[in-house]
């Protein structure tokens, strides 16, 4: 894993107000072992990583663990980023707001009816593409926020 993601799991953790032994007494792991994940020596299973996320209340743990251990993963779904309720809901409302605003919905339409994207449409529709992007992602980020709350 990237130096800048590897000790998600310990960040994880720590913000759960837990120690290694309390917590791997709980994941039914090792102490050894989930060391091991909190630097990078391992990169947990994806079974341990379900029960960490339980039991940190840390959903955003699942998201940033299957991108960074998944290449299809983190092709597809963006990068979720833990916020508070209120900083989430403000992005995805604002995002949605840009976007209607923008009248890319309409424009969307208009390039898709034909069911063909040509040369001429292509910059278009793959800037409104990045706007739904973005607005996937507060939405995503507004999931995990509201379940940590």
């Amino acid at each position: 894993m990237p130096d800048d993601c590897r000790n998600i799991y310990k960040t994880c953790r720590k913000a759960a107000g837990l120690t290694q032994e309390a917590a791997a007494e709980r994941l039914g792991i090792s102490v050894e072992s989930l060391r091991a994940y909190e630097t990078g020596q391992r990169v947990p299973p994806n079974e341990v990583v379900e029960l960490m996320v339980i039991l940190y209340n840390a959903q955003h743990l699942a998201f940033q663990h299957l991108r960074e251990t998944n290449a299809l993963y983190s092709s597809v779904v963006p990068e979720v980023r833990p916020r508070s309720v209120l900083e989430a809901s403000a992005k995805l409302t604002n995002r949605i707001f840009l976007f209607a605003e923008s009248h890319a919905d309409r424009r969307l339409l208009r390039i898709t009816e034909d069911n063909v994207i040509d040369a001429s449409e292509r910059a278009e529709f793959n800037a409104i593409m990045e706007d739904l992007q973005e607005i996937v992602e507060a939405a995503l980020e507004l999931r995990c926020a509201r379940e940590s709350s």
